[in-house]
């Protein structure tokens, strides 16, 4: 009599093993698609990002018939890991690295990319397409390398700086512009 009480209990440990290999499946198929999921709006907050960036660019670019500018993952990852060394200090210091490069700060933490390059190209104003200069004791630069004729690639980046101390925005270009004595276009 105490054989078949053991071999009842085995079963039912048995049929309690299988449901649970159930549940730990349906779990882990949820967390698969959770995981999906949110790739999926990871990559469609990427391409929102990717665009505020973009779009301006290459709406200044167009206005002057130039080629568009396109999206360069290697470029960009240099991008972020430049912005990412300075979230410490938010300085504005170039890194003086193979691109051309815009840098931008603001305080607090609501600047957008697209208000990064709508600041640079603002220098529009302050170009002088015959002397090819800024106006006197003015800056242009980040404009001209944003309509560098030669210039094909960017990459960006945007990051919080550390301790509140605003937002780091910096796109870098391939090739690089800004060469003394030459014209952007």
């Amino acid at each position: 009599m105490v054989v078949p009480k053991l071999q009842q209990t085995a079963g039912r440990g048995r049929g309690r093993g299988r449901g649970h290999g159930a549940i730990v499946i349906v779990i882990l198929v949820v967390l698969f698609m959770c995981r999906a999921a949110d790739s999926k709006q990871s990559a469609y907050l990427n391409q929102v990002i990717i665009s505020q960036f973009l779009t301006p660019h290459n709406a200044a670019r167009s206005a002057l018939q130039l080629h568009p500018l396109v999206w360069d993952p290697h470029v960009a990852h240099y991008a972020e890991w430049y912005a990412r060394r300075r979230r410490w200090d938010c300085a504005l210091e170039h890194s003086n690295g193979p691109y051309g490069e815009n840098i931008f700060w603001g305080s607090g933490d609501d600047w957008t990319p697209a208000q990064a390059v709508a600041d640079w190209l603002s220098e529009r104003r302050w170009y002088d397409r015959r002397r090819n200069s800024c106006a006197w004791d003015r800056e242009c630069g980040h404009y001209t390398q944003i309509v560098w004729n030669s210039t094909r690639r960017v990459g960006c980046a945007r990051v919080l700086c550390f301790g509140g101390r605003g937002v780091f925005i910096t796109c870098n270009y391939d090739p690089p512009g800004n060469y003394i004595g030459e014209r952007p276009y």
